[in-house]
Formats: C-alpha cells, structure tokens, sequence
C-alpha cells in the first residue's frame, strides 16, 4: 500500500491539530485525535528522555495531557514530518520533529521558556474514513532553559 496525496494532507494535519490543540490546551480535542485503543509513550523528563511512560486508551491519554493546564503558555513548532505506509490496509507511520516551548515563572518572579526539542514515532490508523493515532511516544533529544524577556501573559 502507498499513501496518496490527500492521505499525506490528512496526517499532515492531524499532527499540526495535536500541537495546535496543546497551545490551546483543548485536551479533549488532543484526546479525540487518537483512536479508542491508543497508547501515547512518554519521557520521564527531564531525568529520562527516552519513551518510558505508556498510557493507554482515551480516558488514560486525557489524563496525561491534562498536565498542560498547569504551563502558562506553551508553543509547539513542528519542525518536520515524514510519512509512510503502514504494514496493511488503513495504517500508516510517521515521524514528526518538533520544538516545544513551556513558558515558566520562577522564584524570582520572571520566566524561563522550557524548550524541548522532541521526537514522535508514530503509528496511524483510519477509522471511518478519519486518519487518528493509534500509537505515539515521544523522545526527547534535548532540553534547555532560556530567559523570556517579555510575554503576552
């Protein structure tokens, strides 16, 4: 099987809704983008940056990316993408480069941005004629804490 065209555009914007949804922190939305069964893979950050954290299904993934509620502003800039077909009918995979931005206060009553420049392996199935995440982790290929001059906070 080969992805055509529209399958590429399809995937393209599922990702780009993954990062968009989180910035607005609208989990419900991030939620629904995977399928039922989902497992999403997670780091141990910033101690383990390889994908040690699994949760499964909807309710579990919701969960978890609940944790953005608590970052003032976040800003997640995909870097890069590349898809391919998956094993059988329906199923694809990607990878998906991103740098993701964590606005902080500290101690001191200024900001850091926490950035991550991150990784994600994916594997995608359509269901109903809509492409959605049936398996993703993420891997962290580095972390650094820049200050943050000014924001619209």
């Amino acid at each position: 099987m080969t992805l055509g065209a529209a399958d590429r555009i399809a995937l393209g914007d599922l990702v780009a809704r993954y990062a968009l949804y989180a910035d607005r922190r609208e989990i419900d939305a991030m939620a629904a983008l995977f399928t039922q069964d989902a497992v999403l893979v997670l780091p141990d950050a910033p101690g383990v940056l390889d994908p040690v954290r699994a949760f499964t299904g909807r309710a579990e993934i919701t969960g978890t990316l609940a944790v953005l509620r608590g970052i003032p502003v976040t800003f997640h800039a995909l870097a890069g993408e590349v898809f391919d077909a998956g094993a059988g009918p329906g199923t694809a995979t990607g990878e998906v480069a991103c740098v993701a931005h964590h606005l902080t206060e500290r101690g001191d009553g200024g900001t850091s941005d926490l950035v991550w420049h991150c990784r994600y392996t994916d594997a995608y199935r359509l269901e109903d004629g809509i492409w959605r995440i049936a398996r993703r982790e993420q891997r962290i290929d580095s972390i650094e804490t820049r200050p943050v001059r000014r924001w619209r906070g």
